[in-house]
């Protein structure tokens, strides 16, 4: 009995441990929000002798906003949960972006999503929607997406021979509510695509989008394991491309050997300027 108990008494300290660290860390989260907000307060007081922005930026502050990632054209992007819904990280929801609908996941929550709101698009920006947490049937129709996306990249691939296109398919992703359907490519140049667009927008009876994609876009799409032996920074936790030059790698001394440093989409890796 002592034993046991001992192992339960351990366990519940773990378990209370971990849940001050997480609030503990929520606590320093808001406060720094609160204090980059009390900057950007200041720099438009400057900005604004009236003052007329200050009340504006406060709003946008107090809306419930959360950060979605989805694997459509949103990708990562700041949306209102208008709804208050009882959101947290890894929840599954369903976005609306004018009079579509997106399938995406939560990312981040709380008062720093506000402050890169305010930061970045100053609440001019009209934000996509919270239309509700995903249920059984938007499961459903999610894997059918997914699996009728699969069945599309052979029939891209056939076409694209048979109009004797140079097009390398990344990926393929059908909207949520099945009114689009995005194609996702690589080539060296410009292509004419236009019988492509109507030759896939008659067979699936859809609207058809072909977005051509730089490389860091197609290896954060498919994802991998890098030389340091953890996934790609790109596809894990990277939400904005940052431009990695030589010079960054002269001023962290392997100037000698940059080619050692090179990712798999050929370009210089994006955690030199971790080093920064």
């Amino acid at each position: 009995m002592d034993e046991k108990y001992s192992t339960l008494s351990n366990n519940s300290t773990s378990t209370d441990n971990k849940s001050l660290v997480s609030n503990y860390n929520f606590i320093v989260q808001e406060k720094i929000s609160k204090e980059l907000l009390d900057q950007v307060l200041l720099e438009h007081c400057e900005d604004c002798p009236n003052n007329k922005a200050i009340p504006i930026l406060e709003n946008e502050y107090k809306k419930s906003v959360v950060l979605v990632e989805s694997n459509g054209i949103l990708g990562t992007h700041i949306c209102e949960n208008n709804k208050k819904l009882s959101l947290k990280l890894s929840d599954n929801v369903i976005i609306k972006i004018d009079k579509e609908f997106e399938y995406a996941i939560v990312i981040e929550t709380g008062k720093m999503v506000n402050f890169r709101s305010i930061k970045h698009n100053h609440g001019v920006e009209i934000l996509p929607l919270i239309e509700r947490v995903v249920n059984e049937k938007d499961k459903e129709r999610y894997e059918t997406n997914l699996k009728n996306s699969s069945e599309a990249k052979e029939v891209f691939i056939d076409l694209t021979k048979t109009l004797n296109l140079e097009m390398k398919l990344v990926d393929v992703h059908l909207q949520f509510d099945r009114k689009k359907m995005f194609f996702f490519y690589t080539a060296d140049g410009r292509v004419d695509f236009r019988e492509l667009a109507k030759k896939l927008a008659a067979h699936f009876k859809t609207r058809i989008e072909l977005r051509q994609i730089g490389v860091r876009d197609e290896a954060k799409r498919i994802g991998g394991v890098a030389t340091c032996g953890r996934e790609f920074c790109c596809a894990t936790f990277m939400h904005n491309f940052k431009i990695i030059t030589t010079d960054i790698a002269i001023e962290n001394n392997i100037s000698t050997s940059i080619s050692k440093y090179t990712g798999p989409c050929g370009k210089l890796k994006c955690c030199l300027s971790f080093e920064l």
